[in-house]
């Protein structure tokens, strides 16, 4: 979204009644939410302020106790292999998200990148704000809420994003976060191969099978920071929503906040010292034809804070040529494909175009 004040007139939304100056006037601050929050906001502006249907409230049945996003063990996986496979199989059918432990990467890494994220959305604002854009073809920015001009309303979250490829230059990290940012990376790329065989397996074809389908050539990280909210019960960090992409891998601070939904129920899911989150994407329940879910998840905002995440992403290039539809080696006798085959461009723009919808853009493409 190179223009905003294109997107603010031209968005599946009109701005009306003033939102649209008010969206401006916090957008030209380019100091975000922490801006707010810095400069004594003790109420929300209106363009935080969610209707009912989309908060927390007596409408949410309590999730019943015990119900909990599974946790996977990696450790001795050269003799576990078979049973961690089974795990993996289990939780991606049903829940769609799991934590792994043991997982190889060191607490130390993941620790570096919460901590750089935190030093970066804690600089200077005139520093911050020479980063500040919405450019979709910059490699690295910082913003708060990318789709600030499109949905309805916005969410109590700044973003320092960061999209690796041969185009990128380390020299665009910002210094505060560089190292930790591109250790980070390195670790996870690695991480995200171990679980994309596994879950090769767990459909029953080979290890690399999904990494020749070039799943996740396109890497981004997301360095989401969500101050203290003086009125956590009128807006939201995250709202509802399933990620468009094939993976995520996530690490958050011990404030928590993240919720999956399961089975009707907002399931919370609290830090686990030293566990990686991983959730699947659109894409991969796509190509699996439903034997993998890709589940709605979102982020409560709190008087406690901030909040630090730093979620990698991995999806397929926009400029990919390949069609994708359900795996035809994993269709039963009796099954048919659920899904139409769909360029992944193609399925970024549906979901871009959504507007302030929350459905996955997934039913537009069943057969």
């Amino acid at each position: 979204m190179a223009a905003t004040t294109a997107v603010a007139s031209n968005g599946p939304h009109s701005v009306s009644d003033g939102r649209l100056e008010e969206l401006l006037a916090f957008d030209a601050t380019k100091a975000g939410v922490k801006g707010l929050v810095d400069s004594g906001t003790t109420e929300l502006p209106r363009i935080f302020i969610h209707s009912p249907d989309e908060l927390p409230g007596p409408k949410d049945a309590a999730a019943p106790a015990g119900l909990q996003v599974p946790i996977i063990d990696l450790s001795d996986l050269a003799h576990r292999r078979e049973e961690v496979v089974g795990r993996v199989r289990e939780a991606s059918s049903s829940w769609g998200f799991f934590q792994l432990v043991n997982h190889g990467v060191p607490q130390e890494i993941v620790e570096a990148s919460l901590q750089g994220n935190r030093r970066f959305h804690e600089l200077d604002p005139s520093e911050k704000a020479k980063l500040y854009c919405r450019d979709s073809k910059m490699n690295v920015k910082y913003l708060s809420n990318n789709d600030l001009f499109v949905t309805r309303v916005a969410r109590w979250r700044d973003t320092l994003y960061c999209s690796f490829g041969a185009s990128l230059n380390p020299q665009e990290i910002p210094s505060v976060c560089r190292e930790a940012t591109l250790t980070y990376y390195e670790h996870m790329v690695s991480l995200a191969e171990l679980v994309f065989e596994l879950l090769s397996e767990a459909l029953g074809l080979s290890r690399d099978y999904l990494k020749r389908l070039n799943l996740s050539s396109k890497c981004a990280i997301s360095a989401h920071y969500y101050p203290a909210c003086p009125q956590p019960e009128l807006t939201m960090c995250t709202a509802r929503h399933s990620d468009p992409i094939c993976l995520t891998l996530l690490v958050e601070n011990e404030f928590g906040g993240l919720q999956v939904r399961h089975k009707g129920y907002w399931v919370n899911v609290p830090p686990v010292p030293g566990a990686i989150v991983v959730n699947v994407g659109d894409l991969l329940q796509l190509i699996s034809n439903d034997k993998f879910i890709s589940v709605e998840h979102r982020v409560l905002a709190s008087r406690r804070g901030p909040r630090l995440s730093v979620a990698m992403f991995f999806a397929p290039s926009t400029d990919e040529k390949t069609l994708y539809g359900p795996i035809e080696e994993i269709l039963l006798d009796d099954e048919v494909p659920k899904y139409r085959e769909v360029l992944y461009a193609d399925y970024i723009k549906c979901f871009s175009d959504r507007g302030t919808g929350w459905n996955s853009p997934l039913e537009q493409f069943t057969l």
